[in-house]
């Protein structure tokens, strides 16, 4: 294997360690700061805390005290969308979205719930606990993966149109979501679950920045990072060659687009080529065209 393959191998290494992260603190600042309110997540995790809450006051259904088996409901609703992640979006993805969903799950059961809540005042938790839950999608979401439910479907839009926000398709299910708690539980409930989820939304949408490409142009002496780009991140690359005006020394010029997220692994594959090479980003590039959107 390449010193580039190797470097790449090393970068998914890394994605994985972020997913992990990322579903720990999702299960953290849910379980800490949300749950003990009574207050409820959106999506698909948020339809299996109804369940759960349905199961204990209605059916009877007896738990310890700090266990919640909402993990468990969660993971079994996002079976049928597994599937559409396999058939639809890419392997990769769907291997990534199934270890963080299986993280989330074991996460959500070995995290005590708290008996009474960390912070008494709710407007705090929904700030803190929603900046931990969207920060912990948003590094799953950038590591190629997602927490599952609807980031899935989100994941799979934003493949089809280019300005399509995961963030934002959260926002709108979620609303079915919470009109549902504001009928069922008390009004204060659904309200205060509305504003950590629109929080969530805002936090996992800075750190996944998806929507934001970036062009670059690569001046090096070395041929080959345009090869190396193609087999390894599988980008499109334009080069042609042009003269130092100081040096009179003959140059490769490289122009390819990128997503944001990738601009480090660009980077280090660059450098393992040409450790001098001059590189210039250009961020918020409208893009047309064969561009294939990386999620």
């Amino acid at each position: 294997m390449t010193l580039a393959g190797n470097r790449i191998k090393q970068s998914e290494g890394m994605n994985y360690a972020l997913i992990a992260a990322g579903s720990f603190l999702f299960a953290f600042g849910l379980n800490l700061f949300i749950v003990p309110l009574n207050l409820y997540s959106g999506g698909i995790i948020g339809i299996a805390q109804i369940i759960r809450t349905f199961l204990m006051e209605t059916a009877g259904l007896s738990l310890p005290q700090g266990l919640d088996i909402a993990g468990i409901l969660n993971f079994l609703l996002n079976i049928p969308l597994f599937l559409l992640a396999y058939r639809s979006i890419s392997r990769s993805f769907f291997y990534k979205t199934l270890f963080s969903v299986f993280l989330q799950t074991l996460f959500f059961t070995v995290l005590t719930i708290p008996a009474s809540p960390i912070i008494t005042d709710t407007m705090a938790s929904c700030l803190i606990g929603g900046i931990l839950c969207g920060v912990g999608i948003g590094l799953t979401l950038r590591s190629g993966g997602c927490g599952g439910g609807i980031d899935i479907l989100g994941v799979y839009f934003s493949r089809k149109k280019a300005d399509f926000s995961v963030g934002k398709l959260g926002i709108i299910i979620n609303a079915a979501v919470f009109g549902l708690c504001a009928l069922l539980f008390e009004l204060p409930v659904a309200i205060y679950s509305v504003l950590y989820a629109v929080i969530m939304a805002q936090a996992m949408d800075k750190v996944h920045y998806q929507n934001i490409n970036m062009t670059v142009m690569i001046f090096t002496k070395h041929d080959g990072i345009q090869k190396a780009i193609n087999e390894t991140m599988r980008r499109g690359v334009t080069y042609w060659k042009g003269v130092g005006a100081y040096t009179d020394e003959e140059t490769f010029i490289l122009v390819t687009a990128i997503s944001k997220y990738e601009v480090n692994t660009l980077k280090k594959l660059i450098h393992s080529i040409d450790p001098k090479a001059f590189v210039i980003f250009q961020e918020g590039m409208s893009i047309s065209g064969n561009f294939e959107k990386r999620l």
